[in-house]
């Protein structure tokens, strides 16, 4: 557990998503119901804490790849 994760909620006061980029932290009891901003390595994604997410680490809640878009074939007339 990095302890900068929890001094960063402990300091924050207003209620806007906390930025971390530390994506091997546990998540602690204490984070429930806070709203973080996990790093992604591209861009920040915004991810509520729920009881059933203790013990996980942030980076299981953050996916790093995307999806694959496959275009659709346009029918020729």
């Amino acid at each position: 557990m990095d302890q900068f994760v929890l001094k960063k909620l402990l300091s924050a006061d207003a209620p806007a998503p906390i930025k971390i980029w530390s994506r091997r932290s546990y998540i602690l009891p204490q984070f429930v119901e806070q709203t973080f901003a996990i790093y992604t390595g591209k861009s920040f994604l915004s991810v509520k804490i729920t009881e059933e997410m203790i013990g996980h680490k942030f980076g299981e809640f953050a996916s790093t790849r995307k999806k694959p878009v496959h275009k659709k074939k346009e029918k020729k007339k």
